[in-house]
């Protein structure tokens, strides 16, 4: 047994033609793949799937063996070890005989010789397969114990949301993988902190290396990801390497994917599809380890439909997805931020951190934040710094409270549709009420929907704030 390099996962190769197995781990590491192990012996692929270490990620299996041939190893296989795609490999070209293998659970049939071209994409489906059943098989447990296994990966991301929480389980369980990740979301919401969280989970030892493409040609785009080679054209007085180098066994996180021009993203795809690329100026094929992370605010499936993006690329991007919700879909998490943004801010200006009046956090659950969560940090970031007492100034805010105010001589849309008969009447009080307990339910109504903010609350009664506050004062 002859073991090249090692990894989080192995292909085993085997085979009882020695020059067939040399042949076969030439092709694969001229591909890339050094993590291969060879057998000549069926009679040994049991024993080696039972030995703890790294895994083994897929199986080549030449179907007719002495010992013990690849068709009695194959059902063996397909039974206890259903989570490893087997490739059969033979000299035998007959419909019947590859109907049988796969039906027996092979997940690919080759006939020998094969063209390196083809071994090779072969081994890369072999692969997605592997990594979507451990994939699947590492949500499923996610789900069912309903925790994260380290808390440490998102300790950047300020929340309580269970949005927000389903979306840590998912990125613990995809993380490990080599496979591209899109992540989407508004302005604001922390795509790149979720880019950086997968980096950090995913185990890799190299630097995760963010980047905008926004604005980018196509030369810059080479230029900034590929490099180029001394010469390559005018101003290139020496070598430059480029980021896919640098994110070498690490994560490469290109942001604002979706204003990448066209001639860019076939270069992107092949870098995708074929883990190669060519520095500008240079003929020689360099290969890539870095896993590609990418984000975007804009809506790709739209841009699909005018012809704006690949869909190859599209649907090579897209094997992990991640929505972020927008922060007015996590209200819950404003009061949270609002401490930690006051208190990062205090302590920047070496100011006593400020206390935050419920008004401003009842005003602000209700604002919509187009901003999200980067607009929030900002206004609390201008608000200490404008602060000259220990409490936080509302002032700062004045044009939010306005937002959310209906000019003079208008109404709000109503938030319930209700039928105002007296059968209702009596059973909200259980009783027909007086105006005055009408007054106080309204005004009291107006409070809780409002989160206790006065002013949204008047303005849904179609009062001023001193008007709604008189008449509370007169309530008590």
């Amino acid at each position: 047994m002859k073991v090249a390099g090692s990894g989080e996962w192995r292909i085993l190769l085997v085979d009882d033609e020695p020059q067939i197995l040399a042949a076969n781990q030439a092709i694969l590491r001229g591909a890339g793949y050094d993590n291969i192990i060879t057998l000549e012996d069926g009679n040994q692929v049991v024993p080696l799937l039972n030995i703890p270490g790294p895994e083994i990620g897929i199986i080549v299996l030449d179907l007719h063996m002495p010992i013990v041939s690849g068709a009695e190893l194959l059902p063996l296989l397909s039974a206890d070890f259903p989570h490893i795609p087997v490739i059969v490999m033979t000299g035998v070209d007959q419909i019947e005989t590859a109907v049988e293998c796969i039906k027996a659970g092979a997940v690919d049939y080759l006939v020998k010789p094969v063209e390196s071209s083809k071994f090779v994409s072969v081994i890369r489906r072999a692969l997605e397969i592997y990594n979507l059943r451990r994939e699947v098989e590492a949500l499923k447990q996610h789900l069912l114990s309903g925790s994260l296994k380290s808390n440490d990966a998102f300790y950047a991301i300020i929340t309580r949301s269970r949005k927000m929480q389903a979306i840590f389980q998912y990125v613990e369980a995809v993380a490990p993988s080599a496979a591209p990740v899109l992540i989407t979301g508004e302005t604001g919401v922390g795509k790149e902190l979720i880019a950086k969280a997968i980096h950090k989970q995913s185990g890799r030892a190299g630097k995760f290396v963010p980047v905008n493409v926004a604005g980018l040609d196509d030369d810059m785009f080479s230029d900034t990801l590929f490099g180029h080679k001394k010469g390559a054209f005018t101003g290139a007085v020496q070598a430059r390497e480029g980021l896919v180098e640098r994110a070498e066994n690490g994560t490469l996180f290109l942001d604002e994917i979706g204003d990448l021009n066209a001639s860019s993203q076939v270069k992107l795809l092949r870098l995708l599809q074929e883990n190669t690329y060519y520095a500008l100026g240079s003929d020689v094929e360099r290969k890539s380890n870095a896993r590609i992370v990418v984000a975007t605010n804009r809506g790709l499936q739209s841009m699909l439909k005018d012809g704006l993006f690949r869909k190859d690329l599209y649907y090579r991007l897209c094997s992990h997805s991640i929505d972020i919700p927008p922060l007015r879909e996590r209200a819950e998490d404003v009061p949270l931020l609002i401490s930690h943004f006051a208190a990062d801010a205090s302590e920047k200006a070496n100011k006593e951190s400020p206390e935050i009046p419920p008004e401003l956090i009842a005003l602000l659950t209700g604002y919509a934040f187009p901003g999200n969560v980067r607009e929030l940090q900002t206004l609390i970031f201008d608000a200490v710094m404008r602060s000259r007492s220990r409490i936080l100034n509302m002032e700062s805010f004045a044009h939010i409270a306005a937002a959310l105010t209906p000019p003079a001589g208008t109404s709000l849309p109503p938030l319930k549709q209700r039928e105002t008969d007296t059968c209702l009447l009596e059973e909200i009080f259980g009783h027909f009420p007086t105006l005055s307990e009408i007054e106080t339910y309204m005004q009291d109504e107006a409070l809780r929907l409002s989160g206790g903010n006065q002013r949204i609350a008047a303005a849904y009664l179609g009062l001023t704030r001193q008007t709604f506050n008189k008449r509370l004062r007169r309530a008590d």
